[in-house]
């Protein structure tokens, strides 16, 4: 591992931990073992820093959905990889990281939302028709519409002013939003399907 890939790993643990703002490029230093000089060799400000944090995410979260979705039984089973992905990486962070990234990271916050404009558009949108082609979602959905009402959820649990950390759980906040999406725009022959795998995820976290 070169020098800037232990930056970036060293990075993203601690933006994760503490929220972006709180962490700096001097103790970012200290915690690789590195000098600052060697820290802005490798990344000229911390903004640069906090985009490549973000570009490796975005990579990964483009690389496991790709995998999710050629693993997916169904369109419902698709839902439910991806959400369980997203709660391994929810575990770990502290939600005031994307208050910190559009409040003093502006241009890593535009890319943030070009991703969710574009990819994660797309791919909850595929999903929807794909439900609907194979009957498990209700054929009524205006596709855009849904779509953009589940990117909204995705994100609204890290909005501090309606789900302040101290009181609310992320994740638990994340997967009560998505079941109320789930059943929504599910059909009576998809709420059997849901839960049969809500009843075997249960029997695979007892084991």
């Amino acid at each position: 591992m070169d020098a800037r890939e232990r930056i970036l790993m060293k990075a993203q643990e601690l933006f994760n931990c503490l929220g972006i703002r709180r962490v700096t490029m001097d103790e970012i230093a200290v915690k690789t073992g590195m000098s600052k000089k060697t820290i802005y060799q490798s990344f000229e400000n911390k903004d640069e820093l906090v985009e490549a944090v973000l570009e490796e995410h975005l990579k990964k979260n483009l690389s496991l959905c790709g995998s999710n979705k050629t693993k997916a039984e169904n369109a419902v089973h698709e839902i439910l990889l991806n959400i369980d992905t997203l709660q391994e990486f929810l575990a770990e962070l502290n939600p005031v990281l994307f208050h910190d990234l559009e409040k003093f990271h502006y241009e890593a916050f535009l890319k943030l939302s070009q991703h969710k404009n574009n990819f994660m558009y797309n791919t909850v949108k595929e999903n929807l028709e794909w439900g609907i082609k194979e009957g498990l979602y209700r054929e009524d959905l205006d596709v855009d519409v849904t779509t953009k009402i589940r990117l909204e959820t995705i994100f609204l649990p890290f909005n501090q002013e309606i789900f302040p950390f101290r009181k609310y759980n992320l994740v638990d906040v994340e997967k009560q939003t998505l079941e109320h999406y789930l059943y929504g725009i599910a059909t009576l022959k998809a709420h059997k399907l849901i839960d049969k795998y809500k009843q075997q995820r249960l029997k695979t976290k007892l084991k």
